[in-house]
């Protein structure tokens, strides 16, 4: 759909300059602007792109010279990343699915369907679930029986809901999340070489081979509103309470959540995170990609951690943490140095000793 600088503006609640009645129909890097698509030139670095296009309209840093630039029109984004967010979700054109409800979908009777939802072909929704108002169901989507989902759902194709998990308003499952597996939790019985190697740090006795009994997952999950789970992640239902997710709080791809744990609101879960059972989670965290979070631990609220750390022991409330195991962001800088001076450390001792046995030889005999 064509837009009016203008409109874009408003919709950012940033400044324009130049014919606010132009139209654009959707958004480019400078270099590859058309004249109908507006420039993304938010930073300094960017402007030679615009020669390069053929944009007649673009956003730029605060104070920048449009005319200067030969373009008819400009919106003014002190903030990128804030204009990136609402620009974003005006050029969206969503993901595609069909209104109404396909005859390819499996619905129990006995579920209840709210007003103008869509649901695609080859989705199976269980007995008893309910799907709030507007929400959109693409295809191949699995939700179990019992399963509540608030309103204004976007779940994309593949996702699967499992039983009794309940979901709040306006949530986003992106391609293949799974909501709702059961908790990886076994046991043996007797005292496993694992349980003997915590009691003894690492010294385990001679253990008998046994095989693990399966501990059911009792519980289920329960998301708040606003929540996101990205592609192919996981979300494990609890052991007898419900595996929590705050309000607000979005997670990458391929993050795992185990059994019980509990993510507070407006937290961010990057790539390839996992957070081991039982662990809680505070407000506000962000966990860069590839962090670990151990089990039954807590991690405060606001703390944010590094990217490739391993959060090994409760985090207070505020940190900035790195490392594995994850410290403060300062000491592991600290650390980090240091680690890198120990080759000339270790050549700077053993030329010492050196020197040292050269003098030892050439002493007083006998002292």
């Amino acid at each position: 759909m064509p837009h009016k600088v203008s409109e874009i503006a408003a919709a950012l609640g940033a400044e324009y300059a130049g014919s606010g009645d132009l139209t654009v129909t959707g958004a480019a890097e400078p270099a590859s602007a058309g004249p109908f698509d507006l420039a993304m030139a938010m930073d300094p670095r960017f402007a030679e792109g615009i020669a390069k296009g053929r944009a007649r309209a673009a956003i730029l840093w605060a104070g920048a010279d449009w005319q200067a630039l030969g373009l008819q029109a400009a919106i003014f984004a002190p903030r990128a990343r804030l204009a990136m967010a609402r620009l974003t979700q005006v050029f969206d054109p969503g993901p595609g699915i069909q209104p109404g409800i396909s005859p390819l979908a499996s619905i129990h009777p006995s579920a209840e369907i709210g007003e103008d939802v869509a649901i695609g072909p080859f989705t199976v929704i269980g007995r008893d679930a309910r799907i709030g108002p507007r929400s959109r169901i693409a295809e191949q989507v699995s939700i179990g029986a019992g399963a509540a989902i608030g309103e204004d759902a976007l779940i994309l194709p593949g996702v699967k809901i499992g039983a009794r998990v309940t979901i709040g308003a306006r949530f986003i499952g992106q391609p293949g999340c799974v909501i709702g597996g059961d908790g990886f939790s076994f046991v043996t019985e007797e005292r496993s070489r694992v349980e003997e190697a915590r009691a003894t740090l690492g010294k385990p006795a001679e253990t008998k081979p046994q095989s693990w009994l399966r501990i059911h997952s009792l519980g289920a999950v329960a998301i708040g509103d606003d929540v996101e789970v990205g592609a192919n992640s996981s979300i494990d239902r609890g052991t007898i309470r419900d595996t929590r997710i705050g309000r607000g709080t979005k997670l990458d791809s391929l993050v795992q959540v185990g059994h019980n744990v509990v993510v507070g609101e407006d937290c961010l879960l990057c790539g390839q995170c996992g957070v081991a059972g039982s662990t809680r989670i505070g407000d506000r965290v962000v966990l860069g990609g590839q962090v670990g979070v151990v089990d039954n631990i807590f991690v405060g609220d606001d703390v944010v951690v590094g990217g490739g750390s391993i959060v090994t022991s409760n985090a207070p409330a505020g940190r900035v943490l790195m490392g594995f195991p994850a410290v403060r962001m300062d000491q592991h800088v600290e650390i980090y140095k240091a680690s890198r001076r120990l080759p000339r450390i270790l050549t700077q001792i053993a030329e010492l000793q050196k020197t040292v046995a050269r003098l030892v030889e050439k002493g007083p005999k006998g002292s």
